[in-house]
């Protein structure tokens, strides 16, 4: 499974694997494929220059990336103190009703919540570079576009290269305007922020708008048959986040969402902006029921909602309540029905690429002898 951006990125298998999990990132390039750790979580520096000590010492020679949210333009001058007080008390409100509802046990006292939005902030974001530019980081993607030039420089500067996540041509267009290396187009399948446009139509669209920047191809792509449509459909590879929930080496420190994550469909996803205020494709739950019920307040604008959830969140995921308990996750989640180990989705994965492969070339060749 090899292009000619996998050849550049010097990995073998042109399968980029998003992860909040360091054992994950660090698996997935040992396997072959080009591990990217997500940094939203991370806020304290120390923290993610401690997972990226142990990154760097697990994955050997192989390249890896980080994942980061940052907004394009500056706003200067705001804190999370200036966001938290723009917060309604009715939507507090409305979060206190929702957990008591179904019995949600209160924090410890003196316990901080262990799932923030901060990592949305831009000022997060960029003591999250300042760490990471001290790693031999071979790729740095932005999950909320292009991120500001002057970051796109640095990273230039060190010979890293820049991805940025478009779920319409004109985003791809814009990214390409701003400097970006290598465009991840993400359809509406994808789990996390999405937009309208399903990766069958996306992928050509933007393969064609910004030629000739390589192009990966995201959402609803969890087989070797997907990848090699992906890349028919003119791709240099894909972008793989949902897949990796379900292995071995992932770490949700919570049972019953992995059992919840094995039993769902493909249509046991929905598109909801209770979890940051931007539509994210994630677990269809009473929660996100409740947030998007029009007898409810409905949700606030990003980063406000994130912060307004960012407590009940880890409440939910720390007492394992099943009926609120949800992540983001793609369509794909009805092809994870076991755990496996990320090796062994890349075998899966190689295989049915060579499946698929070999089908192109029997039917192209009988095409060639009519």
């Amino acid at each position: 499974m090899q292009t000619e951006l996998s050849r550049k990125l010097g990995v073998e298998h042109a399968v980029f694997g998003f992860t909040p999990f360091p054992a994950v990132a660090a698996a997935i390039s040992r396997a072959g494929g080009f591990g990217v750790l997500g940094a939203v979580r991370y806020t304290a520096p120390d923290d993610l220059r401690r997972d990226l000590d142990w990154l760097d010492a697990h994955v050997g020679t192989r390249p890896y990336g980080l994942d980061v949210v940052m907004p394009a333009k500056k706003v200067e001058g705001v804190t999370e103190a200036d966001v938290e007080a723009m917060i309604p008390e009715a939507h507090r409100q409305f979060v206190r009703e929702t957990l008591a509802k179904y019995g949600v046990p209160e924090l410890a006292d003196g316990e901080v919540s262990g799932w923030r939005i901060t990592g949305w902030m831009e000022q997060v974001a960029r003591t999250q570079l300042d760490v990471a530019f001290e790693y031999p980081i071979k790729l740095l993607a932005n999950a909320l576009g292009s991120p500001p030039a002057d970051v796109v420089a640095r990273a230039h500067d060190r010979g890293v290269q820049v991805a940025a996540l478009a779920g319409s041509a004109r985003h791809a267009r814009k990214h390409q305007q701003a400097g970006i290396d290598i465009v991840v187009a993400q359809g509406y399948e994808a789990g996390g922020h999405t937009g309208e446009i399903a990766t069958m139509v996306l992928t050509p669209e933007v393969v064609e708008a910004v030629d000739p920047l390589p192009v990966l191809a995201a959402g609803g792509i969890g087989s070797g048959q997907q990848v090699a449509a992906a890349l028919a459909l003119g791709a240099q590879g894909v972008w793989l986040g949902s897949l990796w929930l379900t292995t071995t080496e992932a770490d949700l420190h919570a049972p019953a969402l992995t059992r919840k994550l094995l039993a769902a469909g493909s249509g046991d996803t929905v598109r909801s902006r209770s979890l940051t205020g931007k539509p994210a494709r994630q677990l269809r739950t009473e929660w996100t029921d409740a947030w998007d019920d029009p007898a409810g307040p409905g949700t606030l604008p990003m980063p406000l909602q994130g912060l307004l959830v960012a407590e009940a969140v880890s409440r939910i995921q720390k007492y394992e309540v099943e009926p609120l308990l949800g992540t983001p996750v793609g369509q794909i989640v009805g092809r994870m029905s076991g755990e496996r180990s990320v090796q062994a989705v890349f075998d899966d994965l190689t295989r049915g690429f060579e499946k698929a492969a070999d089908r192109i070339n029997r039917i192209a060749g009988r095409s060639g002898q009519s």
